[in-house]
């Protein structure tokens, strides 16, 4: 077994060549694409669609993952111009011959209990899902801080409620610790059946601080432990974080993004688990 290596290469560039160049020095052979040309991937014309692809093809890079803002709404907005958007990006994946479409559940404000909008949350992600269905793609929940899915307990009802193979988990394990959640010890084993896809980033608890893997409290190296002995064989994607943030994510640039990397493909090594 061979694990697949991905990342968000627009925080090392909005230049979409750059990103190219970076992930061939680096070796890796997918793109999460979120955007190019300081544009999202899902506002991009048909003319910079048209680039991206050669640009892709050019430089033997894949796409394992749409990494759309779908879900990064509050619970409060229309959802049905929203679900259009998730139409739209579930047919950019079929267009770049992605799997998978990054989603998430909704934004609730702040004091407000998540719970009261539980049946209203999976209303919502049973129509995402279904989207998915019809274009043949897997709607992949990212966990994050002030949605609805932000704790185990909650991506876990999330999936199992709407109950649909076309939507699955990711596990992010920085995202985890700034909801004060241990990643191994208080997420795994819930979240392991559903689990598709990882973002690789790590963090400490009580820091708004963002950190390569190995180097927080996201027991990362636990969570790959458990995944290699589980026979895990889904995407890992290098999400940095490391620098400052703009609308479309960290601008680390690629510098920080090879430390980011580094300290994962160290991680793996280290645990003798073979990458590509």
């Amino acid at each position: 077994m061979t694990w697949t290596l991905t990342g968000f290469a627009d925080e090392a560039s909005p230049d979409f060549a750059e990103q190219m160049a970076l992930l061939n020095d680096l070796g890796l052979r997918h793109l999460e694409f979120r955007s190019a040309w300081r544009t999202n991937v899902l506002d991009l014309g048909e003319a910079q669609l048209a680039d991206a692809t050669a640009m892709l093809r050019a430089a033997g890079v894949a796409v394992s993952s749409i990494g759309s803002p779908i879900g990064k709404i509050t619970i409060s907005r229309d959802l049905e111009p929203h679900l259009e958007r998730m139409r739209h990006a579930a047919r950019l994946a079929n267009r770049f011959g992605a799997r998978y479409v990054r989603v998430f559940s909704f934004f609730i404000d702040q004091g407000d209990d998540p719970d009261r909008h539980r049946d209203e949350v999976i209303r919502r992600m049973a129509a995402i899902a279904r989207i998915a269905e019809e274009h043949d793609v897997v709607a992949l929940h990212e966990n994050e801080k002030h949605i609805f899915g932000d704790i185990p307990r909650r991506c876990v009802d999330i999936v199992e409620s709407v109950g649909s193979d076309h939507l699955r988990l990711i596990m992010d394990p920085a995202n985890f610790v700034q909801c004060d959640v241990h990643p191994f010890t208080d997420a795994y084993t819930a979240m392991r059946p559903h689990l598709e896809y990882v973002h690789v980033k790590d963090a400490e608890f009580g820091a708004d601080v963002v950190l390569p893997a190995g180097e927080g409290d996201g027991e990362v190296r636990e969570v790959v432990r458990a995944l290699a002995a589980d026979g895990f064989d889904g995407f890992f994607s290098l999400e940095p974080h490391l620098g400052q943030f703009d609308a479309f994510g960290g601008m680390c640039g690629p510098e920080l993004w090879t430390v980011a990397h580094r300290a994962f493909t160290g991680l793996l090594a280290e645990e003798g688990i073979p990458f590509a």
